[in-house]
């Protein structure tokens, strides 16, 4: 009841369909207007109108939902053949009705030489046919709509359920090497431990407050990065020796994704090279041209550092590879090398920036 209440408003459009159909048919608006209210051709206008919408919506929630969705459509194409066919017969009733209840003779009322045979082929089917296919027309472009509008919101929801899972698949990895790093300051200097416990919870409150939005400024990324470099320099004692360069250029305004640069910050720290023989180091550089956000992270690696990065590193890598491709598509560039006792990253993605950029300039 409640479906059919909902499609009442379709009474005015047909109402409107056929009533334009007689304008073009006799030329003047106004006499079309009084030959359907005020003369025996209101009887036959009924029959079009109610009879071609009865058709229309046994076509629509009836024949297409069972035959022609389910792929059966040499019996949709025969059902329709038969609903059009005694659709259009009993609209040429309609003829006969109206010229019935005028008291006049069908010949004088719609023309004299004209018979049923013309009704039929000359009126009703074309007409029957016309309403039917405006119909479904209407019906199969609303539904494409409504099916591309459905597939761009499920798209949308699958982009950020996956944005979700890569960023908390990310985060407790992260959470823990921080934790251990604290953990090991703790016992070998007591006073670098109260320093660096102070740095992690400012990586808590990034962590855990300020990264929930799909950008976050990039100064404060920046500071993420800061905290968690000084950290790390802690805990390796200057075993490593680390070299970072932020050039002027970067707009503190600018938006970034949040933690998309500190997986390769991390996976240099966690597999740079050990040997006591040899100079252990890591560099990061960071930079800005026109708008795109240039960053480099290179480390010494040995073989056994390079397969561990790649073997147990490639769970974060491969998110991150995977985040770049959902959030930055066709606006960023990532190279990741290995030669020569050499692990390096370039990373080039252009920035949301805003219109008033303020450069900045941080050393760590």
């Amino acid at each position: 009841m409640q479906k059919a209440v909902s499609k009442l408003y379709h009474i005015p459009f047909w109402l409107a369909y056929h009533y334009l159909w007689w304008v073009v048919a006799m030329g003047n608006p106004w006499k079309a207007a009084h030959s359907i209210l005020f003369s025996p051709y209101a009887v036959k206008f009924v029959f079009y109108v109610v009879l071609q919408a009865v058709a229309v919506y046994f076509n629509l929630y009836y024949l297409i939902p069972k035959y022609l969705e389910k792929g059966r459509f040499k019996s949709y194409i025969g059902y329709l053949s038969i609903t059009l066919l005694a659709t259009a017969l009993v609209i040429v009733s309609g003829y006969y009705a109206s010229a019935l209840l005028a008291h006049q003779s069908v010949e004088t009322l719609f023309g004299k030489g004209s018979n049923c045979f013309f009704y039929f082929f000359g009126e009703a089917m074309p007409s029957t046919l016309a309403s039917t296919t405006l119909a479904m027309s209407i019906k199969l472009t609303k539904n494409w709509v409504s099916t591309e509008r459905r597939k761009q919101l499920l798209e949308k929801e699958k982009l950020e359920t996956e944005l979700r899972f890569l960023k908390y698949q990310f985060n407790p990895h992260f959470l823990f090497n921080s934790i251990n790093s604290i953990f090991f300051l703790i016992h070998k200097n007591p006073d670098a431990a109260s320093s660096s416990l102070a740095k992690f919870s400012e990586l808590l409150r990034h962590h855990l407050y300020e990264c929930n939005d799909e950008l976050v400024p990039l100064d404060k990324e920046i500071t993420y990065l800061r905290n968690f470099i000084a950290l790390e320099k802690l805990r390796q004692n200057r075993s490593v020796g680390v070299t970072t360069d932020i050039s002027k250029g970067l707009t503190a305004d600018a938006g970034i994704a949040p933690f998309i640069l500190m997986t390769f910050v991390e996976n240099a720290f966690k597999h740079v090279s050990k040997d006591s023989n040899h100079e252990n180091w890591i560099e990061i550089r960071l930079r800005a041209q026109h708008h795109t956000l240039l960053f480099e992270v290179s480390n010494s690696t040995s073989p056994l550092a390079t397969r561990q990065a790649l073997h147990y590193g490639g769970i974060g890598l491969q998110n991150v590879r995977r985040r770049l491709a959902l959030l930055y598509p066709g606006t960023h560039n990532l190279a990741i090398r290995d030669t020569d006792g050499i692990f390096e990253v370039k990373l080039s993605l252009e920035l949301d920036t805003h219109p008033a950029p303020s450069p900045a300039h941080l050393a760590f």
